[in-house]
């Protein structure tokens, strides 16, 4: 995806900043052009049902014009402490909290959350894309960590189960399809979601959703967070925004949402996403009301003739 003159000039009107305190009706779908620093006292308090933060990894990283340097473990748990002490105001008591990291960090995340929330469960999903190692394994793994304000908080298991492939066909004692079906694209169960994820495919040059953006996220991997830790209306908050992926993905699940980011590229491109997202409501991956394991599409494609 790319942007024009015109598009550029027209998306970059719909962008906003804050300058002073602000009421949660103020910011309801927008796009705040912004270091999530300059925000953190001025947003309202307890209006995020869905906090999800994808800040920049412990990594050297170039962004566009900025450049990150690795920290050290304690330097960064301080940096990412300070950020989500700022956002803790925003939180609704029965908010819940996703935090993407690698691997190198992953720890120091899991020790701030311990301190102000209540950690419930790390995911680990798979990043199929990637170098190979000449003298360490190949780092294919992601983690997202998953926290809540207190005990009162939603888990809407049902919508985000996993249509996978039957390796066991199990029957019952009639010869009958166990927890299974046998459909013209094979047979197939539906499955609890785990924490384990290797149904995600990073989005490459022939996806809709591609962008230039190093790190992008897929749709999907943000639609089974909104889908399981918000009901319809609720408010997503993504503080590091990027290209827009989780509020693209909450627009097209019928979730209010507020997007920070401080690069203006990617500011655009989440916009002109989010304009793309009010003809076309489909997420890669996620079709009928399910989410289907990689390499399935010409399957999803039989399941809805049926």
């Amino acid at each position: 995806m790319t942007l024009s003159g015109a598009e550029t000039d027209h998306y970059g009107k719909t962008l906003t900043r804050i300058t002073g305190a602000v009421k949660s009706d103020a910011v309801g779908n927008k796009i705040v052009n912004q270091d999530v620093t300059e925000v953190l006292g001025l947003l309202p308090h307890g209006f995020v049902d869905l906090l999800i933060l994808d800040p920049p990894y412990n990594l050297n990283k170039t962004f566009t014009s900025t450049t990150f340097k690795k920290k050290s473990i304690g330097k960064y748990a301080e940096w990412f402490e300070m950020v989500l002490v700022g956002l803790l105001p925003t939180l609704r008591r029965t908010a819940s909290v996703y935090v993407c990291s690698e691997w190198y960090s992953s720890t120091a995340i899991h020790l701030v959350l311990d301190k102000f929330l209540k950690v419930r469960n790390r995911i680990t999903w798979e990043r199929e894309k990637g170098r190979g190692a000449k003298k360490n394994w190949k780092n294919t793994s992601e983690d997202i960590w998953f926290a809540t304000v207190s005990d009162d908080y939603v888990f809407n298991v049902e919508d985000v189960k996993l249509k996978r492939r039957v390796l066991a066909p199990y029957t019952d004692g009639h010869g009958a399809p166990k927890d299974w079906e046998n459909t013209a694209g094979g047979r197939y169960r539906l499955t609890h979601p785990s924490n384990l994820w290797n149904d995600i495919t990073v989005p490459f040059w022939s996806m809709p959703e591609n962008t230039e953006h190093p790190t992008q996220k897929p749709e999907k991997l943000f639609a089974k967070l909104i889908l399981a830790s918000t009901n319809k209306n609720d408010f997503v908050f993504d503080p590091f925004m990027g290209v827009g992926g989780s509020i693209v993905a909450a627009k097209k699940l019928n979730r209010r949402f507020l997007g920070v980011e401080i690069h203006d590229q990617y500011c655009l491109l989440a916009a002109k996403r989010l304009h793309l997202a009010e003809f076309d409501k489909a997420i890669q991956g996620y079709r009928d009301g399910m989410f289907w394991e990689r390499n399935t599409f010409k399957v999803q494609e039989v399941k809805i003739r049926e």
